[in-house]
């Protein structure tokens, strides 16, 4: 049978950047990539969660799948830079962008940016911290990355926000019973910050690059069951008109549609892939 639109969703050859590659959403990036037939290209700044992704992937898709992996701090140009030099001096081009680290306060992980600080006791070396990898890193990765595709007068950059980069946390689904107010989890400031300012840094790339040949978009993914514990996933569930939390698998289709052929006309744009959260 003759195929007219689905081989748009084929990105054969494609030189794939994932920034936080290490990562479980890093992972289902790679499978889109891999699946593709693009070359996926993982930064991290942890070796070990991109040998996992890189081991799991290639053990899924085959050996001859390509995967690259460089131990990168995307807050720094010059080590971006040195990464963009070797991708290109080995395979002359590269194609998409897909903007993903970030320092995430996740229930299930015990993360430092996660915890009992009120807003006003909020640590001002975590608020940098946070907002250098997950917005500045974004800039630099597109400023050093783009310009490649400013050359070829193609690329896509994808961005990865949030439900929180459109509404405010409920800090009501991390509240414990019977747990003193000052020692209530709380969703960090820094991390909406961050998410809304990738909406804005897509919207001003989107037109800056317009006449370049160079599409950028935001997907905000939300709500990922990843080992919380139950009554988190209760309460989260209840905000939720699907009634639960996402399966990872259930990104990788709409993040290949993206970054492919499939979505020539779209640029500027945010995808909401959260169950119906944000339109109640």
């Amino acid at each position: 049978m003759k195929k007219i639109y689905t081989n748009r969703f084929e990105i054969p050859g494609k030189v794939c950047i994932v920034t936080g590659g290490g990562g479980l959403i890093g992972m289902k990036h790679t499978e889109a990539i891999v699946e593709g037939g693009g070359i996926a290209v993982l930064l991290d700044i942890v070796p070990q969660g991109m040998e996992r992704v890189k081991n799991s992937v290639t053990e899924e898709y085959g050996e001859d799948t390509k995967i690259e992996c460089f131990v990168t701090d995307i807050t720094s140009r010059e080590a971006l830079e040195k990464v963009r030099d070797e991708l290109l001096e080995k395979y002359g081009h590269i194609d998409v962008l897909i903007n993903n680290a970030a320092n995430n306060p996740k229930v299930e992980g015990g993360s430092k940016n996660l915890g009992a600080m009120r807003f006003h006791e909020f640590p001002v070396n975590i608020w940098d911290q946070d907002i250098a990898v997950g917005l500045t890193g974004a800039m630099l990765c597109a400023q050093v990355f783009g310009e490649v595709m400013e050359k070829q007068k193609s690329g896509v950059i994808l961005n990865i926000s949030s439900d929180y980069g459109l509404i405010a946390p409920d800090q009501r689904i991390y509240r414990k019973e019977g747990v003193p107010e000052d020692q209530q989890t709380i969703k960090p400031v820094s991390y909406s910050v961050v998410k809304h300012g990738l909406i804005g840094l897509t919207k001003y790339l989107a037109v800056y690059w317009a006449d370049k040949g160079i599409r950028v978009n935001t997907l905000c993914p939300a709500s990922l069951e990843n080992g919380q514990d139950p009554e988190f996933q209760s309460k989260i569930s209840q905000l939720i008109p699907l009634g639960r939390m996402s399966r990872p698998d259930e990104y990788v289709c709409t993040i290949l549609y993206m970054i492919s052929d499939a979505a020539t006309y779209m640029t500027g744009s945010t995808v909401v892939l959260d169950g119906g959260r944000t339109i109640w």
